[in-house]
């Protein structure tokens, strides 16, 4: 893992080498694969998409 940086989630929040980056936003591995297996009726689906939205927003307000 040498040169990797390390990204805070827009999930969990916390900080983390592996993951994927949407648009300007860092998703780590865990959540990732929580959210690909998560049913899009299942309420839980609800709160990553909340947590997105507000990390989104977050960050729109701090730039």
């Amino acid at each position: 893992m040498k040169g990797q940086s390390i990204n805070c989630c827009q999930i969990c929040g916390e900080w983390k080498q592996e993951g994927i980056h949407v648009l300007s936003s860092f998703i780590c591995k865990g959540c990732e694969r929580e959210i690909v297996n998560t049913n899009p009726d299942d309420e839980r689906y609800q709160y990553f998409v909340d947590r997105m939205k507000f990390r989104r927003l977050l960050n729109q307000t701090t730039s």
